[in-house]
């Protein structure tokens, strides 16, 4: 019986018989590859947007389940979120084999707990969307999840490194990102961990783009909770309406830090009418600023 790709070795000489230089462009060949495998997979990672933004917009939350390091790609791409996007935190869940660790030790065994599903089955509702990521694609905690979240009637997004694997089988979107095998055998946190990463980053940032978050290539629902962030907020602001940078610090601090609101005013519109345009088109910018050029709504 042959391995899956995930436990192979890839071709040519052994990383350890390598100089260090050497090994280092064999590993990155490797990671380069994976990447390239993610192209495949872009029709059904639009697709997986889709559902995570139709999710967030009936008022579901955006649930993650994985193990090992599927897990922490799961983990970064979800924290992300709220920052990013502007997606409540209670709209987000983690699901983690074992928690997420607090130190360095991720214990292998809970990957093969399916109990503790019975427990995420209950957060779980028909609104809601749900990545389940497992490198293997044969992860029973992964595998078991997917089943229980499947039954409540929420969109099971699958994604997996082998094909024909179950969770690919049973997903409702099914994600195959096609890995070579990898250049430390089995280290699914080289290759197909880093393609897992790459296709959370486009599947979380369409998401953004469905939900308006996106406006001309920028962040315009970001939260804006440091000094950095306070900054690229009002350079968004600046740069959208097309007002001067002390204008736009102004119409954020008016809109207590709100980035579409805040473009809006500086745009010409009062506070009342920036928050019911946003209203009327579904928190998405552009209708909104082609009202307010139009002479449409700026009196609300």
């Amino acid at each position: 019986m042959s391995l899956p790709t995930t436990e192979t070795q890839s071709e040519g000489e052994a990383i350890d018989a390598l100089p260090a230089i050497g090994a280092a462009h064999a590993i990155l060949d490797g990671q380069q590859a994976a990447v390239d495998a993610v192209r495949h997979a872009v029709p059904e990672i639009a697709q997986a947007a889709k559902a995570v933004s139709a999710a967030i917009r009936q008022g579901g939350t955006i649930h993650y389940a994985a193990a090992g390091s599927s897990g922490l790609m799961a983990l970064a791409d979800a924290c992300e979120l709220p920052g990013t996007f502007g997606i409540p935190a209670a709209s987000v869940r983690i699901h983690m084999a074992g928690g997420v660790p607090i130190d360095g030790y991720m214990p292998g065994g809970t990957e093969d707990d399916t109990e503790v599903g019975r427990a995420v089955e209950d957060l779980i509702s028909e609104k809601d969307a749900i990545v389940v990521l497992t490198a293997s694609g044969t992860t029973p905690y992964a595998l078991d999840i997917a089943t229980r979240a499947g039954r409540k009637g929420a969109k099971v997004i699958g994604i997996a490194n082998n094909p024909g694997t179950p969770l690919l089988e049973d997903a409702d979107v099914a994600i195959c990102l096609e890995t070579p095998p990898e250049a430390l055998a089995g280290s699914t946190r080289l290759g197909a961990g880093t393609a897992q990463k790459a296709a959370l980053n486009v599947m979380s940032t369409l998401m953004g783009v469905e939900l308006g978050h996106v406006y001309r290539g920028m962040m315009v629902n970001l939260v804006a909770d440091n000094a950095k962030l306070i900054a690229r907020s009002a350079r968004v602001v600046s740069t959208i309406a097309e007002v001067p940078l002390e204008e736009a610090k102004n119409a954020l601090a008016l809109t207590r830090g709100h980035t579409k609101s805040a473009i809006l005013v500086a745009a010409g519109c009062d506070l009342n009418g920036a928050e019911k345009l946003l209203a009327r088109y579904e928190g998405h910018l552009g209708p909104c600023l082609k009202s307010l050029t139009s002479n449409q709504d700026l009196v609300v």
